[in-house]
Parts: C-alpha cells; structure tokens; sequence
C-alpha cells in the first residue's frame, strides 16, 4: 500500500512532466462564450488548417448555428471542397497521398483538445523556431523534432533560438520564461518595440482564437452541459433535502 502511495505521489507526476518535455505551458485563456474569436478561429482553421487537417465530427452547418454564421457566409467563406452545409469538415486529400508526400498522415483534429489540451496547443503553436538541422527547417520546444511546418508563419514571423533575456514583459514570445533559451522573432531589431509588441500579441490573439475554435469543436455541447449541470445539481440539493425529512419522518414511529 505504502508503494503505490508513493507511486502516485512522486512518480506519476514526474512521467507527466517529462512526457510534456520538460517546457512550462502557456496559459490560454480561451473564452467559449466569445462567438467573436470562435468565428475568427473558424476562419483561421479552414484557411491555414483546413488542407491537411479535417474535422470529421463536425458538421458546416452546426458550426454555422453554434457560432451565428449564416449559411450564405459559410459557402462563401468556409466551404471549399464541401458542396451542402450539412455535410461533415473533411478534406479532399486522401490518406495514401498524405502518408506518400508527409511521411504520416496528417490527424484529424476534431478531438484534439480534448486530447492534448488548450493550454498544450495555444504553447504549441507559439512554439515553432527556425532549425537548420531538421528537414523542413522547423523545430518546435514543445513538440520535438515535430514533422508539421509552420503554417502561420505569415502571422507571426519566423523566430529563431537565443539566449538574451526578453527585452520587456509582453515582448516574449513562446518558449521564454525568464531563464535559459528564449525564441524571438529573426526580424526584431528591424522592429521598434511598439511593432514587435503589435506582431506578437497580434499573433497571441490569432492563436488564441483557433484553441478557442477547437476546444469548442472538441465539445460543443460543453457550455449547454454545464449550464445543465447546475440545476441538476441544485436539483439533488433540494431532493437530499427532502429525503432526509422524509427518512426522519420514517424513522420516527419505529423509534
């Protein structure tokens, strides 16, 4: 018994911290009641995900009604390979092809949230460096050695490995805590400091958006089920209430 008290004390929470590699998370701060930033995610999903990474558990038309998307606007802007709105998020690219030109294929990301976590994303895709040494010349502090390019590199720049310390608070990017290395956009001292704290927490909020998006994707019913889930449990607050009174009332002729 004293072994397995010690296991879950001391070593499960070290495997966990080692599996997530060694690197602190960002918080994301995500905010599923902002239909907003979910409709930016959704837009920023189908445009730089969308072509590798499907969402086979959503339909265009439930994410058009959750999030306040008309129909007109979905097959406008967010259909491209669907032909109705009440067809499912998947892609055109076929898993043989995929395994052929990547190497893997490409997961589907309906669940991934869920999976990884939103903390675990919104770090992960603030984490992608420059690395001359792996073969698409990316590398990432969270994911190592990962095979994925960096899709949003438009948004944020690229960022390349540094030791200096971060020039001010809010002026860090992902992969800088303080101490050790740091990752800071390859065009910073082309910058003021006003610019690069316009383009980081420009790409923040970017970021921020799409976890959003697919942390809803991940549970749409989240919000409803917890907005359920306190009257159920105001509701067997008042039956426990009422039972107890009944059982006493019971109990009162047999004693």
């Amino acid at each position: 018994m004293k072994r397995l008290i010690l296991l879950f004390t001391f070593v499960l929470p070290i495997t966990a911290f080692a599996a997530g590699g060694g690197v602190a998370l960002q918080s994301a701060n995500n905010n599923l009641h902002d239909k907003k930033s979910l409709q930016r995610g959704a837009a920023l999903f189908v445009n730089y995900c969308m072509g590798c990474h499907s969402l086979q558990y959503m339909r265009y038309q439930r994410m058009g009604e959750d999030l306040g998307i008309p129909n007109e606007v979905l097959e406008e802007n967010f259909m491209f390979s669907a032909e109705k709105v009440g067809e499912l998020m998947t892609i055109a690219m076929k898993k043989a092809d995929a395994e052929k030109w990547f190497g893997v294929v490409p997961p589907d990301l309906s669940v991934i949230a869920r999976a990884r976590g939103v903390d675990w994303l919104y770090s992960y895709l603030l984490s992608f460096y420059l690395d001359s040494k792996r073969p698409v010349g990316i590398n990432n502090t969270i994911f190592k050695d990962v095979g994925m390019p960096h899709v949003l590199w438009d948004l944020q720049g690229w960022q390349v490995m540094t030791h200096e310390e971060p020039a001010a608070e809010g002026h860090e990017a992902a992969g800088g805590h303080g101490a050790g290395p740091t990752l800071v956009l390859k065009d910073k001292e082309q910058m003021s400091a006003e610019e690069y704290h316009e383009k980081t927490n420009g790409y923040r909020r970017d970021v921020r958006d799409l976890v959003n998006f697919l942390d809803y994707v991940g549970e749409p019913m989240q919000l409803e089920r917890r907005a359920i889930g306190k009257w159920v449990i105001f509701f067997l607050f008042i039956f426990l209430i009422v039972a107890y009174a009944l059982k006493k009332e019971y109990w009162r002729d047999i004693h």
